[in-house]
């Protein structure tokens, strides 16, 4: 009798702990609540733009709220990890930059894996970086800039929101030979205003906070991080051009925790393909730099392991590793 009975409990343990498997939403109802989009960096930044801009079209179509929450910290780790962590229901996304790749390469520890964590859904878009200097600066050129650095490497710094801006300034550094201190900042809104404000000597950011910037005539652009020149600023060299030899347009993406049932991931997926061609989503991103893209699943994740093993090779390159 003690023996039926202690199997019964038992039994009775095992069925509770099934719980909440059988408790998931059917993904064919999906959403039926608010979605989480968490971007692990400042109001104002490129890719805080871009998730807001995405978020207000998935709302539209999806039916429900798309709360955007910004948790900045630690170069987008601290919102990385938050979402690696959360249930993978579709309902905690992550708009992660290039630095999902390029913090696998350069810090010696993280909380997660960018692979093995992350379903990657769909490039949002991508986004040249602008190399900027405070307009009163007696720096006018990217050689200026490399001459100034070698004459003062004690005084010439810059400022960087995460490892993708400084492993991108650190490839400049080994192409140019140009001596720059790495200070850091939250976000790269905080970056370009403290090259503003004169804390720092450059940034290298991306469009979103830069660009209007330099266009008000509030920072000094020496050169674009793309292949081809920004259409806004057509007398701003590419860093080729100007004799550096970087070539480092960064992308946005979204992505879901491992585990997230495929019939969501295709339902995002087919949503963000469809997004970054709408007339208005180009209208509003253009002027900033930024270009919609919206790729599948399978052709994102290869980006994302293309751009793991290129940043590996350049952090190895410059020794540089990041202690977390």
């Amino acid at each position: 009798m003690k023996i039926r009975r202690r199997c019964f409990w038992l039994a009775l343990v095992a069925i509770a702990a099934c719980k909440p498997a059988f408790a998931q939403e059917d993904p064919a109802k999906y959403p039926s609540k608010p979605i989480h989009i968490i971007v692990g960096f400042t109001a104002g930044g490129g890719n805080d733009i871009i998730a807001r801009v995405y978020g207000q079209k998935l709302s539209e179509s999806l039916g429900q709220p798309v709360i955007i929450e910004n948790r900045p910290g630690a170069g987008a780790i601290v919102a990385t990890e938050y979402v690696a962590k959360s249930a993978p229901d579709g309902y905690t996304l992550l708009v992660g930059a290039s630095g999902m790749a390029i913090n696998q390469a350069v810090f010696e520890k993280l909380p997660y894996d960018s692979v093995r964590d992350f379903v990657a859904i769909s490039e949002l878009a991508s986004f040249p970086l602008i190399l900027i200097v405070n307009p009163s600066s007696t720096i006018r050129s990217v050689a200026e800039l490399v001459a100034f650095a070698k004459q003062n490497p004690d005084k010439t710094n810059y400022a960087s929101s995460s490892a993708s801006f400084q492993l991108v300034t650190e490839l400049f550094k080994q192409k140019t030979g140009a001596p720059m201190q790495v200070i850091p900042y939250k976000g790269a809104n905080d970056s370009v205003l403290a090259v503003i404000s004169g804390q720092v000597t450059a940034t290298i950011a991306d469009a979103g906070p830069a660009l209007s910037q330099v266009l008000g005539g509030h920072a000094r652009a020496l050169a674009v991080a793309a292949p081809t020149r920004v259409e806004e600023l057509p007398d701003v060299p590419t860093l080729t051009e100007a004799g550096a030899d970087v070539d480092a347009v960064l992308w946005s993406g979204l992505f879901a925790p491992k585990g997230t049932p495929p019939e969501i991931v295709k339902k995002l997926e087919a949503e963000i393909m469809r997004i970054a061609k709408l007339p208005d989503v180009v209208t509003r991103l253009k002027p900033l730099g930024i270009l919609p893209v919206g790729n599948s699943s399978q052709e994102f994740s290869k980006i994302l392991s293309d751009d793991i093993a290129r940043w590996t090779a350049v952090a190895k390159a410059g020794n540089i590793k990041i202690a977390q």
